[in-house]
C-alpha cells in the first residue's frame, strides 16, 4: 500500500505541474538588442506615482456636492493631461501589478512561491534602462527592482516592514512618510553637488509607491472614510510634490508625470481575482510629451457607463492594455509618433524572432512549421516598407503598418509559445488514461476473485511486452535528446510507458473481471427504504466554541475603534489553533465521541478565521456528516447486514477483522460518489473560494495584523483545510462502520477524481476574458489538488481518528 501511495502521489504531482508547462510557462524572451527611437525624447525625467489598491471609480467619482475628493488630479484631467482606465491582469496582487507597470509584461506564476518579494525570473524594466532611479515606499515592492537591475543605479528608500499594520490607527502615514522623504531628498540635493548633478541628467526616474490606500482598504473597506481620506491625502501630496519638482528643475518643461495604480479592490476589501473593481485602475498622465486635455462632443467608444457616472464624457478617455504604445497620450509630431511606434514594433519583432529561433533550434527540421503570417521574408518586407513610409513622410500609413506588424508579432509569439502544447497534452492524456486503467484493474483484481478463473488469465508474454516498452522508451528519449527538450518533457513523455506496461500485463484478466464483477455486483445489490435517526449529542468543548464565537466580534470592534488587536484575543486565537489538532487526540477513540471532539475543535478554529456568515459552514457541514453516517447505518440495517454496531460502540482504534472485510457492492460506489460530492461542497463552502482566489487579511485579524504573506497565507489555507478534515473523518467513519477496506473505497474515489481531472484538463484555456481563463484553470487545479491532497490527508485523518494521547499512566475514562 505504501508503494502504491508513493507511486500514485508522484503520478498526480507530475500531472498537476504539467498544466504549468503546457499552459503557463514564462513569457519572457532573452537576448534581444534594445531598440531606441532616434529622435530626441520630449522628457528628461519621469515621476511615477502608484497608489497601491486604488480603484478607478474611487478616484474619478465625484462627491454628492459635485466636487472631487482628488481636486488636483481632477484639474489635471480637465486641463493639462490625458486620462483613462488601465486594465490590469489577474492575479491582481501588488507584485504582478508593479511588474506589469514597470517591466511591461504579466509576471510568471512562480512569483507566488516567492511571496512577491523575489524575482522568479530575470527581466528588464524601465528602472534598469534608466540612468538613475530613486524609489520610496514599501519594502515588499522596491527591493525586487533594485535586485534585478544591472549596476547600482537604482536607489531604494523604504520604511520598516512592521509599519504595514492593518490594525494601525492611521495607515495613511505610510504615504505621508513617502512624501516627506521625497521633499527632504530634493532639499538635500540643493546642497549636495553630486546628487544635484545626477538629478540634472536625462533618463531619470522617480518612483513613489503609496501603500496607505491599500492598507486602509483592507482594514476599513474601500467605501470607508479612512480610504477616501487617504485618497485626498495622496492628491494633496502629489500636488505639493509636483510643485517641489518643478521648482527644483526651474520649470524647464522636461518632466513627465504618471499617476496610476497596480490593482483595485472589492467592496469587502480583498483583491487577487478578476472582478472589475479589482482590474480597473485609474491612469492620469501629464507634463512633458503628454497630450493635454482633449474635449470631445461625439460619443466615445466605451459602453460601460463610467463616463456618465464620473461626469467625464466631455473629455477624451484613452484606456490602455499591455505591450502597445498608446499614441493618443503623446503630444508630439507625427514623425515622432511614427518613429516611436516603429521602435515599439521592431522591439516586439525582435522577441518574435528570438522565440522562433529558439523553437527552430529545438525542433527537427522536417517537423518545424513556421508562423505563416510572419515568415522571415514577410518580416523583412514589413520592416523595409515601414522604414520607407517614414522616410517618405507618410506617417499615418507607417503607423497603420506598424500596428499591423505588432499584431502579427504578438500572435506569432503566442504561436511559438504554445508550439509544444498538443504534443505535451497527448502525453499527459496517455498518462491519465493509463493510471486510471491501472487503478480500475487493481479494484477488480482485489474484489472479483480472479484466481477462480485461472484458465482465462492468459496474458501477453511478459518478455515481449517488456521489450516493446523498452523500445518505446528509447525512441522517446532519443527524440527528446535530438530536440534538446527540457527535463520535464522527459517526465511527461516517459511516465505513460511504465504505467501502460503495468496495465497491459493484466489487460485480458481485467476485461474478464470487469464483466464478471459487474454481473456480481448487480445481482448482489438489495434495495430497501432508509430510515433516519438523529442521535447527535451536544457535549464537550461547547464553552470554548462559544468564546471563540465572540473573539472575532470583539477583535473587529477594537480595530474599528482603532485600538489595535487585543492581546487576550490574540492569545486565545493562537492557543486555540495550536490545540485544535491535540485536544481530539485526548478524547475516546469511539466513533461518536472522537468525531464530536474533532468537529468542535475545528469549528472553534474556523470561527476565529471567519468574518461573517461563513462561520456557520462547519457546524452545518458537521451536522450533514452525522446525517450521512446515520443514513449509511440505517441502510445496512435495512439490507439485513449482520454484525451492525451502534456508533457509540464502534472504536476507531480497533483492528478490523480481516474475515469481515467484504467484497465491493454498488452501494460502495454510491458512498464514494457522496464523498467526492461532499469534498467539493467543503471546498466551495462559504468563504473558501474568497480565501484562495483573493487576498482579504480580515480573516486573520484575530491572530495578527502586521502584513506577513506567508503566515497570513498559511492561516487562510488552514481555514480551507478544516472542512476537508471534517469530511475525511466522516469518510473514515463510513469505512469502519461498513467494514470495507479504506484502500478499496479510496481507489474508487481516485478513479472518479481522475476522470473529472481529465475532463477539466481539456477545458483549460489561456484566451478569452480573465474570468473564463481563471475559471478554467481553477476547475483543473481544484480537482488535481483535491486528488493529491486527499492522498496525503487520508493518512493524517487515520492518525487523527484512531490514535490517542495518554497524559496519565492510568487514563480517566468518561464513557463506558
Amino acid at each position: 500500500m505504501i508503494t502504491f501511495f508513493l507511486v500514485g502521489l508522484t503520478v498526480h504531482v507530475v500531472f498537476f505541474f504539467s498544466i504549468f508547462d503546457i499552459y503557463f510557462t514564462s513569457p519572457l524572451v532573452h537576448g534581444m538588442t534594445p531598440q531606441h527611437t532616434p529622435l530626441t525624447p520630449p522628457a528628461s525625467r519621469l515621476v511615477l506615482f502608484v497608489g497601491d489598491g486604488l480603484r478607478a471609480d474611487s478616484l474619478f467619482t465625484l462627491l454628492q456636492n459635485g466636487s472631487s475628493r482628488a481636486p488636483y488630479l481632477r484639474s489635471v484631467i480637465e486641463e493639462k493631461g490625458t486620462w483613462g482606465v488601465s486594465h490590469t491582469h489577474v492575479p491582481t496582487e501588488s507584485r504582478p501589478g508593479h511588474v506589469a507597470l514597470i517591466a511591461g509584461f504579466y509576471e510568471d506564476v512562480s512569483a507566488v512561491a516567492k511571496g512577491w518579494k523575489e524575482n522568479p525570473v530575470e527581466f528588464d524594466s524601465v528602472f534598469n534602462e534608466s540612468r538613475h532611479t530613486w524609489c520610496w515606499g514599501s519594502p515588499d515592492i522596491l527591493p525586487m527592482f533594485a535586485k534585478g537591475a544591472s549596476g547600482d543605479h537604482v536607489y531604494t528608500h523604504t520604511y520598516p516592514a512592521e509599519e504595514e499594520d492593518f490594525a494601525s490607527t492611521d495607515a495613511s502615514r505610510l504615504d505621508s512618510w513617502v512624501f516627506t522623504q521625497v521633499k527632504s531628498f530634493f532639499k538635500s540635493a540643493k546642497s549636495n553637488s553630486s546628487l544635484r548633478a545626477s538629478l540634472l541628467e536625462d533618463k531619470n526616474v522617480l518612483f513613489l509607491h503609496l501603500l496607505g490606500i491599500d492598507t486602509n482598504g483592507h482594514a476599513h473597506r474601500p467605501m470607508s472614510q479612512e480610504y477616501m481620506d487617504n485618497i485626498a491625502l495622496v492628491d494633496t501630496g502629489v500636488a505639493e510634490l509636483v510643485s517641489v519638482v518643478e521648482d527644483f528643475f526651474g520649470h524647464d518643461g522636461r518632466t513627465a508625470y504618471v499617476f496610476t495604480s497596480d490593482h483595485g479592490m472589492t467592496n469587502w476589501g480583498s483583491h487577487g481575482a478578476g472582478h472589475p473593481s479589482e482590474t480597473l485602475t485609474p491612469l492620469v498622465a501629464w507634463g512633458a510629451g503628454v497630450q493635454k486635455a482633449h474635449r470631445v462632443t461625439e460619443p466615445q467608444p466605451y459602453d460601460d457607463g463610467y463616463l456618465q457616472d464620473w461626469k467625464l464624457e466631455h473629455l477624451r478617455r484613452v484606456d490602455v492594455n499591455q505591450g502597445v504604445l498608446p499614441l493618443l497620450y503623446l503630444n508630439n509630431t507625427d514623425q515622432f509618433k511614427a518613429e516611436s511606434l516603429y521602435t515599439n514594433a521592431i522591439q516586439i519583432l525582435e522577441q518574435f524572432k528570438m522565440k522562433m529561433i529558439q523553437k527552430k533550434e529545438t525542433t527537427l527540421s522536417f517537423l518545424f512549421t513556421p508562423y505563416q503570417l510572419l515568415t522571415e521574408a514577410k518580416q523583412a518586407e514589413f520592416t523595409h516598407k515601414a522604414r520607407i513610409l517614414i522616410q517618405l513622410e507618410k506617417y499615418e500609413d507607417a503607423i497603420s503598418l506598424c500596428q499591423s506588424l505588432i499584431s502579427h508579432a504578438l500572435e506569432g509569439l503566442v504561436y511559438y509559445h504554445t508550439y509544444d502544447r498538443f504534443f505535451l497534452g497527448c502525453s499527459v492524456v496517455l498518462g491519465f488514461a493509463g493510471w486510471t486503467s491501472y487503478v480500475v484493474l487493481i479494484i477488480l483484481k482485489t474484489h472479483a476473485s480472479l484466481n477462480r478463473h485461472p484458465s482465462l488469465l492468459k496474458q501477453i508474454p511478459s518478455h515481449t511486452l517488456e521489450r516493446l516498452c523498452v523500445c518505446a522508451a528509447v525512441v522517446i528519449t532519443v527524440f527528446l535528446l535530438i530536440q534538446r527538450s527540457p527535463v520535464t518533457y522527459y517526465i511527461y513523455c516517459l511516465l505513460p510507458v511504465p504505467v501502460w506496461y503495468s496495465v497491459l500485463k493484466d489487460t485480458c484478466a481485467g476485461l474478464l473481471t470487469l464483466f464478471t464483477s459487474a454481473c456480481y455486483l448487480w445481482s448482489s445489490r438489495r434495495r430497501a427504504p432508509l430510515h433516519l435517526s438523529d442521535r447527535q449529542q451536544f457535549v464537550m468543548q461547547m464553552l470554548h466554541v462559544t468564546v471563540c464565537a465572540f473573539v472575532p466580534y470583539l477583535t473587529h470592534s477594537s480595530l474599528q475603534q482603532k485600538q489595535g488587536l487585543p492581546l487576550l484575543n490574540q492569545i486565545i486565537s493562537w492557543t486555540t489553533l495550536a490545540s485544535s489538532m491535540v485536544v481530539p487526540l485526548l478524547s475516546s477513540t469511539r466513533i461518536f465521541h472522537r468525531l464530536l471532539s474533532i468537529f468542535l475543535s475545528l469549528t472553534a478554529t474556523y470561527l476565529l478565521l471567519s468574518t461573517g456568515s461563513e462561520a456557520l459552514f462547519p457546524p452545518v457541514l458537521s451536522w450533514l456528516m452525522f446525517v450521512w453516517i446515520n443514513i449509511e447505518q440505517e441502510a445496512m440495517l435495512a439490507q439485513g447486514v449482520s454484525g451492525r454496531q451502534e456508533l457509540s460502540t464502534i472504536d476507531f482504534s480497533a483492528n478490523i477483522d480481516i474475515t469481515k472485510i467484504r467484497q465491493l457492492k454498488l452501494d460502495d460506489i454510491r458512498r464514494s460518489y457522496f464523498f467526492v460530492f461532499f469534498i467539493i461542497t467543503a471546498f466551495f463552502g462559504t468563504g473558501n473560494i474568497a480565501s484562495i482566489n483573493s487576498f482579504d487579511p480580515a480573516s486573520v485579524y484575530c491572530f495578527l495584523t502586521v502584513f506577513n504573506p506567508f503566515i497570513m497565507g498559511g492561516l487562510m489555507m488552514w481555514k480551507v483545510i478544516i472542512p476537508f478534515i471534517i469530511v475525511m473523518c466522516s469518510f473514515e467513519t463510513i469505512q469502519v462502520a461498513t467494514q470495507l477496506s479504506s484502500r478499496s473505497l479510496f481507489l474508487i474515489v481516485l478513479v472518479i477524481s481522475d476522470l473529472m481531472a481529465l475532463h477539466f484538463f481539456f477545458l483549460v484555456q489561456d484566451y478569452g476574458s480573465w474570468l473564463d481563463i481563471g475559471t478554467s484553470i481553477s476547475h483543473y487545479v481544484i480537482v488535481m489538488s483535491m486528488t493529491i491532497f486527499l492522498m496525503l490527508l487520508s493518512v493524517v485523518t487515520h492518525i487523527f481518528t484512531s490514535k490517542r494521547l495518554l497524559l496519565w499512566r492510568k487514563p480517566k475514562m468518561h464513557f463506558p
